[in-house]
């Protein structure tokens, strides 16, 4: 009996040893960053594939359910909500030419284990940029994507101001303006020219200012292409303009105001491709993704 109980005892003492010396059990594995990041990526580029099936500009009743549909499986409840009743805060198409093609992702930091905060681009495209690559406008976007269950969302979204094309873009500090051209205008050149405003009922020129015209580089006198031309005001005649003091040209209808510093108004003249000459369709569409921005801060 006693040697039975001496074996349990070294039995005893045999196992609390072991127990002692055990490695304690092992720390769950971190979170796959990487992993993290490619799923996010995903879901941004998915995103991005989705903006030019948006028309920001359809019926109200349309963009609430063009949202629903194309964003709603991607950002959270409560952003979807605060879109549909604020089209105008959401990303998306705003003109036929150019319109958002893709999300390109820049960077992407871990804020927490089930958070991000993503840097990217919209490229925004036009015909030309599709056939020749190149981007027509670049937008920043910032979004923030959280997980929510097993999937990801963007919970928050905050837009930039749109970036000129600077392997194209024109400025101009004499009267404060840069201009954005798509990458088949590098080599542009700058015709001067004057515009004239005659008196209402007479044909005595009672106004004058500058013409510039941005002229293609594949511009040639035998085979001509359209100049994208910009009439130059200052404020005082815009404001004459639009008290119809003075008219320029025979058009029925003014020109068109593209943008306006404290001291000039840029405006486009009417009818300035009657004649439909090469390249209209291509100015047409840089045209419609307001190319145009006056800043003070480029006058001298």
């Amino acid at each position: 009996m006693k040697r039975f109980l001496l074996i349990l005892l070294v039995l005893f003492l045999v196992v609390s040893l072991f127990g002692c010396n055990a490695a304690p059990a092992p720390e769950p594995p971190p979170q796959d960053e990487t992993g993290a990041a490619e799923e996010i990526t995903g879901l941004v580029e998915n995103f991005g594939s989705r903006l030019q099936k948006v028309s920001l500009l359809a019926p109200e009743d349309t963009v609430k359910k063009s949202l629903e549909e194309q964003y709603g499986s991607l950002v959270a409840p409560g952003l979807l909500k605060k879109w549909q009743e604020d089209p105008e805060e959401a990303p998306g198409r705003v003109a036929s030419s150019p319109w958002p093609e893709r999300i390109e992702v820049l960077s992407i930091e871990k804020l927490t284990d089930s958070a991000y905060e993503v840097k990217g681009e919209i490229i925004e495209v036009t015909s030309v940029e599709m056939e020749k690559g190149g981007a027509a406008a670049k937008r920043p976007l910032t979004l923030i994507v959280e997980k929510s269950e097993s999937n990801w969302l963007i919970v928050s979204a905050e837009l930039g101001s749109y970036s000129l094309n600077e392997a194209a873009a024109y400025e101009n500090t004499q009267y404060g303006f840069r201009f954005a051209l798509p990458e088949s205008w590098q080599g542009y050149t700058i015709v001067t020219e004057k515009w004239e405003g005659l008196g209402i009922g007479s044909d005595q020129a009672v106004e004058n200012g500058p013409l510039l015209s941005l002229r293609h580089p594949d511009w040639t006198e035998p085979s001509p292409r359209q100049d994208i031309p910009i009439l130059i005001f200052t404020t005082a005649q815009w404001a004459s303009l639009e008290q119809e003091k003075f008219h320029i040209g025979a058009a029925p209808i003014g020109p068109s105001e593209l943008d306006r510093n404290s001291e000039y108004v840029f405006a486009l003249p009417a009818r300035y491709n009657y004649a439909f000459p090469a390249g209209f369709e291509e100015v047409e569409e840089i045209l419609q993704s307001n190319p145009l921005q006056a800043d003070d801060t480029l006058l001298k």
